[in-house]
Order: C-alpha cells, then structure tokens, then sequence
C-alpha cells in the first residue's frame, strides 16, 4: 500500500485496521562502537534489543516497519524524496546541545510528520539549566541553582550545602555518579573540575534534594495529555548514593525498586499536577518522563524531563511504570502513535 492510500486511510478513521507506514529514527549505539566512539560517548544511545522490541510492537499494532538509522542518513533520505506516514523519533544525536533537535528540525524541513516534542522543546529540554529557568517562570517549583562554568566560579557557589552536580547539557543520567553529591568547598570544586574535563561544557549546581524521588510517565497532547503512572525510585542498600545514576538504571534489579502511587495518597496528585503543569510549560508532545523530588519539608520539585523517554521494553522506565499500572508495551507505543497522528490530522 502506498504513502498517499495510508493517509487517506487514517483520515477517514480506517488506520487502525490497515496501518500504516512508520520509519525508524534512532542511534544505534553498536554502530558508533564500532566507529570508535567511547562507551561514555554512546551511553545515551539504543541498543538493537531495543529496536527490536519497539520494532515488534509496531508490527503487532499492522504498521509496516522501515529503518531509517540515524539523523544523518534520515536526511540523505528525505533530500531523496523518501517519506513515511510517520517518523517514529528516538534519536539522541551526537553533538552540540541542541542535537536532540536535530531530527525533529530535520523533519520540519521536509515537512515530514513525526513522533514525540519539536525542535524548540528538544533543544532547550536538554540544557537542564534553562528548562529549569521556564519552569520557575511559570512558578513551579525548582530547587535554587547556579551554572559554573569556570574553577572560580564554582569556589564562589553561595548556595548551601551540599549541592549536587551534574553536566548541564546530558541525558540518560550521564555524568551522575557518587561524587555527584558534595559537601564540602574543596570537594565541589574538585566534582566540578572533574565533570569540566569530562564533558566540556558547563555544570549545573543545585540544592540537593534530600527527599523521595518520583518520575512520572505522560502520553498525550493538550487536554487529551494524562498520566500513565507516578513511580517512586526506592534505593536499596545496594546504592551507594542516594541518586538515579547510569549505574543504578543499568543495574536496577538490585541498586533499586519501584512501586506505583495512588490515589488517594496525596504526594500522588501532586506528582501528577506538577508533572501535567510541566509538560504543558515546556511544549512536550505525544510523550514524555517527568523526575521530580521531595525536598526536607517534603515538598515536591522539579528536576528534569526527558521528551524523548526511554522506551526499551524491559528497563526503561516509562514501560516500568506501564508494567506495574497494567499497560503492556504495545499500548504505551499505541498510544504514543495515535497521539503524533491526532496532531497531523488536524
């Protein structure tokens, strides 16, 4: 069936029964590996696992299926004349920090639809320090914060401690480890100069949270936006510091556990206020993931968001809290599908 027959076909309500045709954005972290990138460099990337199961669902729902690879070869495509109903979009990309907005950019330019926030969203979503900024704006709550971007800079933080550190410009908890927590003058300096060397680029430095960490996963757009589960990370004492880190998502059969709140608990509905309130704020669309945390008077505050939320079948976490809520894989991915398609049909 051809591009044009699967339009016409979802715009007179007939999709679901004959599909339709969704390409496959995404950076396979293999492929870098094997060009020689570092582990650190590809942290944020897909595994094939992960194609693979997203791949899966969307073959059971009756789309056809098309990789695409990643933004660069997605663009020698589409400068090609090649299109697909929908663009389905995980692709992080490499460089710069607004390379989440590549792809959406890209998509624009050619005027292909395509899933999950645009490029403005994508962009400033990533710099965790001016996302912050928006969301104060709006008053919502943030912890106080300040962006070093020199040694002097980070010996003069008049915030007090301890603070948390983190790259400023990083997803997939990349640059969170045990020495993200400090305590001490010399010890932020130290943490800061570390990640400086790391990752060349400024470090966000902010109030430590002390409180419990939810994340909370959303599908949807405007009123139709809602909340697929509020999930409390629960440290085991496996951890060794009481932060999400990489590790800590990598091994969280042991390092974590999870369980979903309710209502009536309180803490619950304001999860789900603060996270809605931040969704619309910052421009997500289709989906996102909201982390926020409790601070010493228990109240809640946002952290950061990712509008490109992990979608492995097995770990990530927008499935866990799908999982634990009685919603398998395949209708996360449905939904967040008919989510991206409401918007084009309109």
């Amino acid at each position: 069936m051809d591009i044009k027959a699967n339009r016409e076909s979802f715009l007179t309500g007939n999709y679901r029964a004959m599909g339709l045709l969704i390409g496959m954005c995404y950076d396979l972290k293999a492929d870098y590996l094997k060009a020689g990138f570092s582990a650190s460099e590809v942290m944020e990337f897909d595994d094939e696992e992960t194609i693979i199961g997203l791949e899966a669902a969307l073959f059971q729902l009756g789309h056809q299926v098309e990789r695409v690879g990643n933004g660069r070869e997605l663009a020698l495509r589409l400068a090609k004349g090649d299109r697909w109903d929908l663009l389905f979009n995980i692709a992080e990309g490499l460089k710069g920090r607004s390379r989440e907005a590549q792809v959406p950019a890209v998509c624009e330019l050619f005027a292909q639809p395509y899933t999950f926030s645009d490029p403005l969203t994508c962009a400033l979503t990533l710099d965790k320090a001016l996302t912050k900024m928006v969301v104060r704006d709006r008053g919502l709550p943030t912890a106080p914060f300040e962006v070093v971007s020199t040694t002097a800079e980070a010996a003069a933080v008049l915030l007090p401690m301890p603070l948390f550190l983190k790259p400023v410009a990083e997803g997939s908890s990349k640059g969170i480890t045990g020495r993200s927590l400090v305590k001490e003058r010399q010890e932020l300096v130290n943490s800061y100069q570390l990640l400086r060397e790391l990752f060349q680029q400024a470090v966000l430095v902010e109030t430590f949270l002390p409180g419990r960490e939810l994340t909370v996963g959303i599908i949807g757009n405007g009123s139709n936006s809602r909340i697929v589960g509020v999930m409390e990370v629960i440290f085991t004492d496996q951890a060794e510091t009481p932060a999400y880190t990489t590790l800590y998502k990598d091994e969280y059969l042991e390092r974590v556990s999870y369980r979903l709140l309710i209502d009536p608990e309180p803490l619950a509905a304001q999860a789900k206020q603060l996270a809605l309130d931040a969704y619309h704020t910052l421009g997500c669309r289709d989906a996102a993931r909201m982390d926020l945390r409790c601070d010493t008077y228990g109240v809640l505050q946002f952290m950061e968001v990712n509008p490109l939320p992990g979608l492995h079948h097995i770990r990530s976490d927008l499935p866990i809290m799908g999982r634990l809520g009685g919603m398998t894989y395949t209708e996360i991915i449905a939904e967040i599908v008919e989510s991206a398609w409401q918007r084009y049909k309109c």
